[in-house]
């Protein structure tokens, strides 16, 4: 078996990229607040902090930052993707198991990046919050709801036309 090699830096903060099995699938934002009620879950029980996040229908995208003397980033995302689950059966969504007995619906792995430097850290994040425009969800960053581009918003960490405004995309062409 492949050992896969991680970056574990107690402390750290990190990207992630996270992905369904199928590509096709939409559970992610169709049952989102069966998944946010996982992440806040583990969230409590192993304390970090959501730097960004933004949920597509069939992946995710988000930036962590862990506590000092911690960098076990793996047992949360197991303990997400596991509530998350049984969630989805609890609720009478049709998940079959692998051959190991597990539901199927996650991809097995995850992309991890370890943030090196605050430019690093606001390249992430600018990214994770870009993320629906990039993928044709919809044409500026406001406009999907699925995201901590809100909140960010109103710390006044962005502004609401933050990446392009409605006026900058008509006048491209993309709008009515």
């Amino acid at each position: 078996m492949v050992q896969y090699r991680r970056n574990r830096v107690a402390g750290g903060t990190y990207f992630f990229t996270v992905t369904l099995r199928d590509r096709t699938a939409r559970c992610l934002v169709e049952r989102i607040d069966d998944l946010k009620l996982s992440v806040q879950t583990v969230k409590r029980e192993r304390p970090f902090r959501i730097d960004a996040m933004v949920v597509l229908p069939e992946h995710l995208h988000t930036v962590w930052s862990l506590p000092p003397d911690d960098d076990d980033y793996a047992g949360r995302w197991r303990l997400i993707k596991a509530r998350f689950s049984r969630a989805l059966v609890k609720a009478g969504v049709g998940l079959r198991r692998n051959d190991k007995g597990e539901y199927d619906l996650w991809q097995r792995r995850y992309w991890e990046h370890t943030i090196r430097d605050e430019a690093d850290l606001q390249r992430c994040v600018d990214y994770v919050h870009y993320n629906p425009v990039k993928h044709g969800w919809v044409k500026q960053v406001h406009q999907w709801p699925y995201s901590t581009f809100h909140r960010d918003v109103a710390k006044g960490i962005y502004s609401q036309d933050w990446a392009g405004s409605d006026k900058e995309t008509d006048d491209k062409g993309y709008g009515e």
